[in-house]
């Protein structure tokens, strides 16, 4: 393990300095997955939820929440995100969401798309709890990362939707 770099040497909180970072094009895509009645995921799928559209709705969220991250995780730095996708993969029980954050910057963007996904999943749970309050939201992961000095890194077991 390395050293822990959001604490000083007092073991006081601190934000990683990147300042002398170069910039660099980054991606990161994580992945969560929201497990539900049969019968629910035809809801969604034919838009029959009383409350509207809820992946369109859940694809905004996501979307703001990849833009608003460092507002929740305190070491986070705030970012100007150039890209963020949201796609869901129906399963006969559940919906698997797929976040792709892209922009060019000194740090990466992994927990942007962790975010994405984890309030999209919320999102779809919001809209949906009074059909079935059963439903879990599980396998929040990151799934691959490119771009900065460790370069790419990818997830080697399989994923909920079948990529590696």
């Amino acid at each position: 393990m390395g050293e822990l770099t959001h604490f000083n040497e007092q073991g006081q909180p601190k934000m990683v300095d990147v300042h002398q970072k170069e910039i660099t094009s980054r991606l990161a895509m994580a992945q969560a997955t929201i497990f539900m009645k049969k019968e629910t995921v035809e809801l969604i799928r034919n838009k029959k939820i009383q409350k509207g559209d809820v992946l369109s709705v859940a694809t905004t969220a996501g979307i703001l929440a990849a833009k608003r991250t460092s507002e929740l995780i305190p070491m986070c730095h705030s970012l100007m995100i150039e890209s963020c996708k949201i796609d869901f993969i129906f399963h006969e029980d559940k919906i698997v969401i797929v976040s792709e954050v892209r922009l060019s910057a000194k740090t990466g963007v992994e927990m942007e798309a962790l975010m994405a996904v984890s309030v999209a999943a919320l999102t779809i749970y919001d809209m949906c709890k009074s059909v079935d309050r059963g439903m879990t939201i599980s396998n929040i992961q990151l799934i691959k990362k490119a771009g900065g000095k460790s370069g790419t890194w990818e997830r080697k077991e399989k994923s909920d939707n079948g990529r590696s």
